[in-house]
């Protein structure tokens, strides 16, 4: 389909950012693993992610099933390196796509080496949660129950936190109380999940935080302004297609397409006068900037693709499968 509008975007912010390229041995002693965090859609799991190795690279919104691949962020400290893998909410999918992104989050159950099972603290254990917990119960996989948002916890805290107390007891799980948001409880956390894993190598190097390619972040990013800016108007029915990244010793130009499901969250995502689609733009380069270190010339197109959410083939062209 023909391209409607596109904008543009620079500015001339600098940002900082290091990184190693050789991976040096680990001391003796040292421990480290992949921790996968599970959970039900819009718990906090990418906040913690974020929040744990003290940058982002998972987005967020107040929008439930935000994330769609599995995104490992890289913690590494003196005495380890944890490896956390963010995955899908788990929850009855609707479409080809959710069930490829439920299929991948109870793949990640098996292939990590401890189990952080996060749960919303400002509710009490419902039936996805116990759904989650059977399915964390046939796997091996050691299991840490997170009881996130404390921070917002209300007066009924103790009949919320002895539910899920129930539930930690009752499959012998470990149980830690933290806030994702600001950052409380964190570190009994980060120590309880070293305290499970095993000795082994530093798998990365130590000042690395993610190993997804910087178009996979620049893509998420610009999703992440179209859920915060547009909300439930155009839900998930959003796919960012990275066509091309040019550097230059002054500036990286970076030309992505918006695709959607029908004309009329394309008008939506366009906005009068082109005005959505340039709040979108404006505020994607900003953290785009932060990731690259330097100035960003973003260029949108939005591209109408009937039903991509529904067809292998679509789902496959925008990089969505079922991971091994």
């Amino acid at each position: 389909m023909t391209v409607e509008l596109k904008v543009n975007s620079i500015d001339n912010d600098i940002f900082s950012f290091s990184g190693e390229v050789s991976i040096p041995q680990a001391p003796p002693e040292f421990k480290s693993g992949f921790i996968g965090i599970i959970g039900r859609p819009n718990v906090g799991k990418s906040t913690l992610m974020n929040q744990a190795i003290g940058q982002k690279i998972a987005i967020t919104s107040p929008v439930a099933q935000t994330t769609r691949n599995r995104l490992r962020g890289i913690l590494t400290t003196s005495e380890a390196q944890l490896i956390f893998v963010d995955t899908p909410g788990i929850h009855k999918p609707h479409h080809q796509l959710g069930e490829v992104l439920v299929q991948n989050a109870k793949i990640a159950i098996e292939s990590v080496d401890v189990v952080l099972f996060v749960v919303d603290g400002t509710v009490a254990c419902g039936a996805g949660d116990r759904y989650i917990a059977d399915l964390l119960i046939k796997s091996e996989t050691p299991v840490i129950l997170g009881l996130n948002k404390i921070d917002q916890q209300g007066s009924n805290s103790q009949l919320i936190d002895d539910s899920y107390q129930q539930l930690a007891v009752a499959h012998q799980w470990s149980i830690v109380k933290f806030s994702a948001k600001t950052g409380t409880g964190l570190e009994q956390l980060q120590q309880l999940l070293i305290e499970h894993l095993e000795n082994g190598p530093l798998y990365y190097p130590p000042d690395l935080v993610t190993d997804q390619p910087e178009r996979f972040i620049m893509g998420e990013l610009i999703r992440e302004q179209i859920l915060l800016l547009t909300r439930e108007e155009v839900p998930h029915s959003v796919a960012i297609a990275i066509d091309k990244v040019e550097e230059t010793p002054t500036i990286t130009r970076v030309l992505a397409t918006i695709h959607v499901e029908r004309d009329s969250q394309k008008g939506i995502l366009i906005g009068k006068g082109g005005s959505m689609l340039k709040a979108v733009g404006s505020a994607a380069r900003e953290q785009i900037q932060k990731l690259i270190s330097g100035k960003v010339y973003l260029e949108l197109f939005v591209k109408v693709q009937p039903k991509w959410r529904h067809s292998r083939v679509s789902l496959a062209e925008l990089g969505y499968r079922v991971e091994e």
